[in-house]
């Protein structure tokens, strides 16, 4: 199972650096139309994102910022987001090759935000979830890229492990 994070963690990089190419050549205003997404625009979304990676990771490594709310506005503007989020999958990357298979397997407890009851289960769960939000989301920005204009881009994991992500083969 840890090859398969690590190779989650280095997909998700390659995604987000991926679609934040994308979405920086947007104007400001298409960056922040509300679109009816969950969190309305791309600006929203990709707060959210880089918010719950924050909130997660303080879980898992017990520091770091992490914000009150899920959708927390972090950075108003596309550069300070951009800047944040590959500092966020730098320490994504960091924290999966620092893991074990027995801490994997190993009992994590935590409180969501929405629901504050204590939870425990392994940790592999949680950080599946963690990648599988990711990928709900960017699929939501993909959406919205197009909707206002932007290209249509490919961020299947097939596509990143036939490329960049051979070595997890």
């Amino acid at each position: 199972m840890l090859d398969h994070y690590r190779m989650f963690a280095a997909y998700n990089a390659w995604a987000n650096r991926t679609l934040y190419a994308e979405v920086g050549k947007l104007d400001d205003e298409a960056f922040r139309r509300n679109l009816g997404a969950f969190f309305g625009s791309l600006h929203g979304t990709l707060n959210h994102l880089l918010a719950a990676d924050r909130i997660w990771m303080k879980r898992f490594t017990g520091s770091g910022d992490a914000p009150a709310r899920l959708d927390a506005i972090l950075h108003e503007d596309l550069a300070g987001l951009a800047a944040a989020r590959q500092a966020e999958d730098a320490r994504l990357i960091a924290y999966t090759d620092s893991l074990s298979e027995a801490a994997i397997a190993a009992d994590f407890t935590y409180s969501p935000l929405t629901n504050p009851a204590v939870i425990t289960h392994p940790l592999g769960p949680a950080l599946t979830h963690m990648f599988n939000h990711q990928t709900h989301h960017r699929g939501q920005c993909h959406a919205m890229l197009t909707m206002v204009g932007g290209p249509s881009i490919t961020l299947d994991l097939i596509s990143f492990v036939r490329t960049e992500g051979s070595k997890f083969l």
